[in-house]
């Protein structure tokens, strides 16, 4: 599975730029000051925001990107129009009860910690057990994901704990910069293909495909397949 950034659908806005084959719904969640907001900065606009703003509930970025994934036969390869809203969540606990109402309907997470933080990679434990109490299955799509990666000199997770605490869980991690940049793109890529393939088992396995091969899932009806009928 391939995904590419369309970016004709970043520089003009006709009605017809607005059309897409899937909403897919990811959610970032952490402790507060993890870097959750410049992460999604970095990735919707190729940008780092130095400002710090601490976010109060919810917020959300999108980007339209093309993905290539497999037809009803499981061979031929088709390209999807995919609207992405990235959900970003305050860490804070007073807005605990506010963010956990938007686990459910999240298709896949970004679980966020500061590699500067012990405390804040001690408490993945904490955000998994909130996530697997709320999230639309037992199994969510989850990547676990180590900020900061260009503080080097201030690092307190070392690579191996993290990655030990990745294969514990079986997810996948990527240590990543929004100031340079470095794996941002990866992790969400690598989160969008995990839901993919969650939502092609789930419609070509059952009754979601239509007589000419195409997913029956669109705009309309984009998260059906996930939710209600996730193959956990």
């Amino acid at each position: 599975m391939t995904t590419h950034v369309e970016s004709s659908w970043e520089l003009s806005f006709t009605m017809a730029d607005w059309d897409y084959d899937y909403l897919i719904k990811l959610l970032a969640l952490g402790d507060s000051g993890v870097g959750k907001t410049t992460f999604l900065h970095r990735y919707t606009d190729n940008k780092f925001h130095r400002k710090f703003t601490t976010t109060v509930g919810i917020d959300f970025r999108e980007k339209r990107v093309m993905y290539t994934g497999t037809g009803a036969d499981g061979t031929t390869e088709r390209n999807f129009r995919v609207h992405l809203q990235l959900w970003d969540t305050a860490g804070q606990e007073r807005f605990r009860s506010l963010t956990t109402a938007f686990f459910r309907d999240a298709m896949g997470f970004l679980l966020m910690f500061d590699l500067t933080s012990q405390q804040s990679f001690l408490n993945i434990r904490n955000w998994m057990s909130q996530l697997q109490a709320n999230a639309y299955c037992d199994s969510p799509d989850i990547v676990l994901v180590g900020t900061k990666a260009d503080l080097r000199d201030m690092r307190d997770v070392q690579t191996r704990q993290a990655r030990d605490l990745a294969d514990r869980y079986g997810i996948p991690y990527f240590e990543t910069s929004a100031l340079t940049g470095v794996d941002v793109d990866r992790a969400v890529t690598t989160l969008l293909d995990l839901v993919m393939k969650r939502m092609e088992q789930s419609t070509y396995g059952g009754q979601g495909s239509e007589s000419n091969g195409s997913p029956i899932a669109s705009h309309e009806v984009e998260e059906a397949p996930v939710r209600r009928r996730c193959a956990c």
